[in-house]
């Protein structure tokens, strides 16, 4: 197992699925705080979470089609051409990102190499070069068994449902339950996990 810190500390194995997440930048509320003693991480994330989807304000350049479509891009490249992970699931949503992966790189050559491009790419297309795109940080959780993984999966793929964007999960173009199963790393390819 691996370990690195950041603001928020990061374990990870090669091939041992991961729940990654990661934010647009300012979009996080200012003045967010979780009563810790009260609170599972897990809860606390789920918590946060929820004001990404209900957020009315800050930025929501996931929402933008060609934005949307740049980082679905960006994540089958990772996944298909770089062999970064295996991808199991994603949505991305109109300020936040969710991806469930089994990591075949070190965890932050993987997330850096996502959000780096991504963010070149978007700030170009939106006329922003030089301004950040992405938090600095993400949120990443190892998955530690196959009631997680699916439970996690089903999470990320109702994502969309849960703040009224589309009825069904197959109805949003911008995640893997609307990809065809070969394509979005359906049940053929997950992971046995220990």
């Amino acid at each position: 197992m691996t370990f690195y810190r950041r603001r928020l500390p990061h374990f990870y194995n090669h091939d041992q699925p991961v729940f990654l997440t990661w934010c647009l930048h300012g979009s996080l509320p200012p003045n967010r705080t979780f009563p810790r003693a009260v609170l599972t991480s897990g809860e606390a994330f789920a918590a946060l979470d929820r004001l990404l989807d209900e957020a009315r304000t800050g930025p929501f350049y996931l929402k933008q089609p060609v934005i949307a479509a740049l980082v679905v891009a960006a994540i089958h490249h990772a996944c298909d051409a770089l062999k970064h992970y295996t991808l199991h699931a994603y949505a991305v949503m109109p300020n936040h990102v969710h991806m469930l992966v089994s990591p075949q790189v070190p965890l932050p050559t993987l997330t850096k190499t996502l959000k780096t491009f991504t963010a070149r790419r978007a700030n170009a297309l939106l006329g922003r070069t030089g301004n950040p795109f992405s938090q600095e940080e993400s949120y990443d959780r190892l998955v530690r068994d196959q009631r997680e993984f699916d439970r996690i999966h089903t999470y990320i793929e109702n994502n969309p449902v849960r703040p009224g964007l589309v009825r069904e999960p197959n109805e949003y173009r911008w995640s893997s339950a609307e990809c065809d199963q070969d394509v979005a790393g359906g049940p053929d390819v997950r992971p046995a996990i220990l």
